[in-house]
């Protein structure tokens, strides 16, 4: 489009508010909602409900989105709907969003919409946006505070009306051995203006060659500084003018929000529009994107860094649950067998019943579930009255509504069985295999199209077998061929779904289940190389062709935000490590969950051992003692039990002596019982082979220069310290 015609639309887009900046400031605050995300990850389950309405530790998408936008201020959403749309706008008529008070929920349905760039048109035509809008999709949850934000838009919008856009971001640590953050999306790299925050380039995907990426010259000649960041997650919360509309109406070749919107607006040297970031540090928000994400989202709900969208809390569409010990939740309203075992961070929702001798841990069980006896359900997602019969393992799967797994039967990780399935007696379904009552599309579509299969275009194609299976018997009547029996055992209705070519790392790496220890295996063997890839590509650039580090162009935020993952990620293990003794669980199972934490965060195996030394410490510590004795028997003790656990991750003499400053720091702070015992337990962990005596020695020889207030437990150790120096000498 010529360069007048777009001037020409953009003037109209602003006749459409009033021009007088204090007027704008008294519009009341709108949002535009996406009902659909317009991909298709979630399929199978999304070919029958929409991707909005699907639980969340129990509570449908939606609600959380729709929850903050009221508490954040907003005062009209338009929650557009194309994918199954008559379910969504059922369930918003039939809930409590059209009755809230201040809080306006308006529908805009559409069933001839492929993307979010049509979306986005069509409201334009309606001409229901009068002033600045928050742009958000319905499987977003967050706590934070919009004012601030806000505030910067329209300050910025005030000077220079090119401002369309404020883009939230927030640190992340993305994973250099998979090219994928925490939550399973593609590593992003992002530039932009230190000063300003202005987003200069945006660019997502997988495989980045080499560990590069290339930037325009015009773009390090046109501005003094950029910085390049690889640890950004992308929110997916906009701040946008009403002029964001018309961009859309005037480019049709913008589909997709960020690949071709935010990188045409990037490009366009003609009309100058401008986007700019706001991170967030202490708050939440996150998109579910892929199941992993789901997975790790949930854990995030449980473990309450979404408050107050957490299970005891009531908002609209949930019903609360107690809160009992470390993150286990309860409905009242629950029949559990005094044999039965529920863990930490589990949710257990209304009328659901549990058998003798069945664990749970780290799961989501929906309403109205029946779970039978000695049934092991770990890290796994139950929906709405699903029936689990004897005997049966579930570990990180996804088990929609209504599904029924006979005696005995086993899904393994990553496995997803959508609606109605039926799983026979002792059938082990492989591991990330999707299964449902639909049969796979025999023409394969892009990511790009709808979440539902539309019949009426021909490029999807199903059957689906739904009520032509006797589910007693678990025979085919004659309406289905002998080829198209579901394989899934005695009594089993529905069909495996075949993992497309080439989509075999795709399945785990946007799986529920743990990175597979021989993909870990496999993918550590490269992390130093790409290590310092990523370390390449995190700097800051000047026009004078200096190369700037990054952490010295923002080392305030960056030293803040990483002392926050830190911290997270130490909770994280302690959560872990405390569940493995609560449980009995193996060693070698603790060590795949530390493994995946270190991946997710980012983390090296100092800050591995560090952080499992301190949750095996604070557990000493939490042991009942009367006295120090006892307290340096606990230790002992818990040393002993886990000291396999430890030593994986003590590689090198350099993570030993991690161990011991480790053991300063918990001494001089969060755990003073130990100081009067440092030199003693400092000789158990000889004792035990966890610490060498070259640790050791050179630890004290890096504090000989120290001052006097950094010597207490060198001086303390003195004696155990020279008797070590003259064994050495001995051997000698």
């Amino acid at each position: 489009m010529g360069a007048q015609k777009k001037r020409a639309a953009a003037a109209t887009a602003a006749a459409r508010v009033s021009e007088d900046p204090d007027d704008l400031a008294r519009q009341p605050l709108q949002a535009i909602l996406l009902a659909d995300s317009f991909t298709t990850k979630f399929r199978p389950i999304t070919l029958e409900r929409p991707k909005v309405l699907l639980p969340l530790v129990n509570v449908p998408m939606i609600n959380y989105t729709l929850a903050w936008l009221e508490a954040a201020g907003v005062a009209e959403v338009f929650v557009f709907c194309c994918a199954h749309s008559k379910q969504v706008i059922d369930y918003l008529e039939n809930s409590e969003w059209f009755s809230q008070p201040n809080f306006t929920v308006k529908t805009i349905e559409s069933h001839n919409i492929i993307s979010a760039g049509d979306a986005l048109r069509l409201i334009y035509e309606q001409n229901v946006i009068h002033g600045d809008f928050v742009l958000i999709s319905g499987d977003t949850v967050s706590n934070m505070l919009l004012t601030q934000a806000l505030q910067e838009h329209k300050e910025r919008k005030k000077k220079d009306n090119n401002a369309v856009m404020t883009m939230i971001i927030k640190k992340s640590k993305p994973s250099p051995i998979t090219h994928q953050s925490r939550l399973g999306t593609d590593e992003l790299f992002m530039a932009i203006d230190p000063n300003t925050k202005q987003l200069l380039y945006y660019e997502d995907k997988a495989d980045h060659s080499k560990g590069t990426i290339c930037l325009d010259k015009m773009l390090l000649a046109e501005n003094p500084s950029i910085s390049l960041h690889n640890d950004k997650q992308d929110c997916y919360i906009d701040i946008c003018s009403p002029e964001v509309l018309s961009l859309f109406t005037d480019n049709f070749d913008y589909q997709h929000l960020r690949r071709h919107f935010v990188k045409g607006l990037l490009l366009d040297d003609i009309m100058g529009y401008k986007i700019f970031t706001h991170e967030i540090h202490s708050s939440y928000a996150a998109r579910i994107d892929n199941y992993r994400s789901y997975d790790i989202v949930s854990k995030d709900i449980i473990q309450r860094w979404t408050y107050p969208y957490v299970p005891d809390v009531k908002f609209c569409g949930n019903r609360a649950t107690k809160l009992e010990r470390r993150g286990m939740y309860r409905a009242s309203e629950i029949e559990q067998s005094r044999s039965a075992q529920v863990g930490s961070f589990t949710v257990i929702g209304c009328g659901t019943k549990i058998g003798s001798n069945s664990k749970i841990s780290d799961s989501v069980i929906g309403e109205g579930c029946t779970i039978g006896s000695n049934v092991l359900i770990e890290g796994s997602y139950l929906w709405d009255n699903v029936i689990i019969e004897d005997g049966c393992e579930l570990r990180h799967v996804i088990v929609c509504d209504g599904v029924i797994m006979k005696a005995g039967a086993v899904l393994k990780p990553g496995v997803v069985l959508s609606f109605k399935v039926v799983i026979g007696e002792r059938f082990v379904v492989p591991a990330y295999s999707k299964v449902s009552l639909l049969q796979q599309p025999t023409v394969h579509d892009s990511d790009e199209e709808l979440e539902y299969a539309d019949n009426s275009s021909g490029t999807v194609e199903f059957s689906s077998i739904q009520g032509t299976a006797d589910q007693s018997n678990g025979e085919m009547t004659s309406e289905s061929s002998e080829a198209h029996k579901p394989k899934l055992g005695t009594g089993g209705v529905g069909y495996i779904w075949s993992i497309c070519e080439g989509g075999q790392e795709e399945e785990w790496r946007h799986s529920v289940a743990p990175i597979p220890e021989d993909k870990l295996a496999e993918l550590s063997e490269a992390m130093d190389d790409d290590q310092e890839l990523v370390t390449q590509d995190r700097t800051a650039l000047s026009t004078s062709g200096e190369l700037i580090s990054d952490s010295n162009a923002s080392e305030g935020d960056d030293n803040e935000d990483s002392k926050d993952d830190s911290v997270y990620f130490e909770k994280e293990v302690e959560a872990t490590f405390l569940r493995a003794v609560e449980e009995n669980v193996k060693v070698d199972h603790v060590i795949l969950e530390v493994n995946s934490l270190r991946l997710s965060y980012n983390m090296t195996s100092a800050d591995c051992a560090g952080a499992v030394f301190y949750s095996m410490m604070k557990l000493a510590v939490k042991t009942p003692h009367s006295s120090a004795s006892e307290l340096q028997q606990n230790t002992a003790n818990i040393i002993t039990t886990w000291q396999k656990l430890l030593k994986s991750y003590l590689l090198e003499i350099d993570e030993e002596i991690e161990i011991i400053l480790k053991f300063e720091e918990m001494c001089l702070e969060s755990a003073k019982e130990f100081s009067p015992l440092f030199a003693r337990i400092l000789h158990i962990l000889y004792d035990k082979d966890i610490l060498q005596e070259d640790a050791i020695l050179r630890w004290a020889d890096e504090k000989e220069g120290a001052d006097e207030s950094d010597k207490v437990f060198v001086r303390q150790s003195e004696k155990f310290v020279q008797w070590l120096r003259e064994a050495s000498e001995e051997e000698d």
